[in-house]
């Protein structure tokens, strides 16, 4: 086993075999994983927010969906992943707030998601598998070795897409 490297929130890192990543507490936000099987290389994101276009003060690509992935696969290949390989698998997007509300600027959990998977599609990248939705933080490990996405989360059972 190698190292358990660390992504913040709004934070992005790459790795490659054996290493792994994890990132904490997703709650609204959405955890995105990216990985080339054949050189093992893994990226995660933890982006905060749908779109860098709607906010004037972006100047960190990690803290959105479509900045996030396009600077998470720069990174990837700079370390020997193919772009033309990559696949992805996505956790979080949850809707933190008790009332299930109609008012968008507090639907962030799906709209995270959303953003990301259009994104995904623009690169053409297949997304394996998610976890999104439903009203309950998670904190994901992404294994560079095997592609496996751990997602856990309190009082729930553990479980690897």
């Amino acid at each position: 086993m190698g190292n358990m490297i660390k992504v913040g929130m709004a934070d992005l890192k790459v790795c490659k075999c054996p290493d792994a990543l994890t990132t904490l507490g997703l709650g609204s936000c959405v955890g995105v994983a990216l990985y080339d099987p054949v050189t093992k290389v893994s990226g995660l994101l933890h982006c905060m927010l749908p779109d860098s276009t709607q906010i004037r003060n972006n100047s960190n690509v990690a803290k959105f969906a479509d900045t996030g992935i396009d600077e998470l696969i720069r990174q990837m290949e700079n370390l020997g992943a193919s772009k033309s390989r990559l696949v992805a698998k996505m956790a979080g997007g949850a809707q933190m707030f008790a009332m299930a509300s109609q008012n968008e600027s507090l639907r962030v959990g799906e709209r995270n998601a959303a953003a990301a998977r259009a994104k995904l599609k623009e690169y053409r990248i297949r997304l394996l598998a998610e976890d999104c939705g439903l009203n309950y933080g998670r904190t994901v490990e992404f294994y560079s070795e095997t592609g496996d996405y751990v997602i856990k989360s309190v009082g729930k059972p553990q479980k690897t897409i």
